[in-house]
């Protein structure tokens, strides 16, 4: 997987450029506020079709412009593919691969990424929703089943607590469509999480054993609504569940059973990380988390995604960042956003992009 090209007219503040990139570790430079951030947000937006940073896609459009485009151009097992994107304030979003336009469920895995940001080092210290985030992430990218599944889990979510919420201010209602529906993509999406996971977690365990001090990292599964038996992943389970929860479900307007209520934890020689890990312990067990993403794209698809690095070198000390080089350089493509260049410049495969005002202002 390597992105050759990228095309941006009225993109946030990149008025027409076009920026080629080598297959190697890319490094894009300049002051605070140039645009290198943006730059990189592009890139995540032709494999996800949104922001990472959870900005709107009218607020991607150059100030006072009425439309903008991304052209990627990128070669997936060696054939040379294109995406498009184009964002109006008057139409909707059109995503175009090779011509052809799709939806943005079709789009997630034409191009594989994983994106390493400032908040990912919060991932163990921050509250579940951005662990689930994480996950359902790395796994739509390799099956669009999981994507679809997903998507029809939220939106059946969303209906059993919209009539929670009548059930509570207009009396009884039938819920039994709902609940077996619900029972039956939970159970899909659980399996698939636990398959995941334990691949992830076993990738992630011996690139931790040996970028830590040969701490044992361990990653497991919660269902906090369970009955401490494990992890299950049966339909009839989770149809059970939801009848034992119903009355305090229609008191908080909100289903309390399901996949979007779950949970990783992470541990080293036993110890849960997100009580008792120190600030470094739980950078390594994340940096060896997002190592390990890499290695499961790889397993599943053949081929290595593209990594972005989002200003988090600098948050990594000197030895967690030659960990990560090493392990990156030759062999995937990588993007890192930074301010300060220096850092790298004795660094074996590195090319240099200084970006000004949003525009490339030297390749060195």
């Amino acid at each position: 997987m390597q992105i050759h090209q990228i095309r941006l007219h009225n993109y946030r503040n990149y008025e027409a450029e076009c920026v080629s990139f080598p297959a190697s570790i890319v490094i894009l430079y300049g002051k605070n506020g140039q645009g290198k951030t943006n730059l990189l947000e592009a890139l995540y937006m032709a494999s996800f079709g949104k922001s990472y940073r959870g900005l709107q896609d009218a607020d991607l459009i150059r100030f006072q412009a009425q439309e903008a485009s991304i052209i990627l151009s990128f070669t997936r097992n060696q054939v040379a593919q294109q995406i498009k994107i184009i964002l109006s304030h008057t139409a909707k979003k059109e995503l175009w691969i090779n011509e052809t336009k799709v939806p943005q469920r079709e789009l997630i895995g034409t191009l594989n990424e994983v994106i390493f940001s400032p908040e990912d080092l919060q991932l163990i210290k921050a509250g579940p929703a951005l662990r689930r985030r994480f996950l359902d992430r790395e796994i739509s990218q390799v099956s669009s089943v999981y994507c679809r599944t997903l998507l029809r889990y939220n939106r059946a979510i969303a209906q059993r607590n919209l009539l929670l919420k009548k059930m509570k201010y207009e009396g009884p209602l039938s819920l039994e469509e709902w609940d077996r529906q619900i029972a039956g993509l939970a159970a899909d999406i659980t399996a698939r999480r636990l398959d995941a996971l334990h691949k992830i977690g076993f990738l992630a365990g011996v690139i931790h054993k040996r970028i830590s001090s040969g701490e044992i990292l361990a990653l497991a599964y919660e269902q906090p609504y369970g009955d401490g038996q494990g992890n299950v992943a049966d339909a009839a389970w989770f149809y059970e569940k939801l009848q034992t929860h119903l009355q305090q479900d229609i008191y908080h307007m909100s289903t309390s059973v399901g996949p979007h209520r779950d949970d990783l934890v992470f541990t080293a020689n036993g110890a849960d990380l997100k009580k008792f890990g120190s600030q470094g312990q739980q950078r390594t067990a994340v940096l060896s988390l997002e190592l390990a993403e890499l290695e499961y794209i790889k397993s599943e698809t053949g081929e290595y995604p593209v990594l972005l690095l989002d200003d988090v070198m600098s948050e990594l000390d000197s030895s967690r960042r030659q960990a990560l080089l090493a392990f990156v350089r030759g062999r995937i493509q990588t993007f890192i956003t930074t301010t300060e260049p220096d850092l790298f410049r004795s660094m074996e495969g590195c090319s240099f992009i200084r970006i000004e005002q949003g525009k490339v202002a030297a390749y060195d």
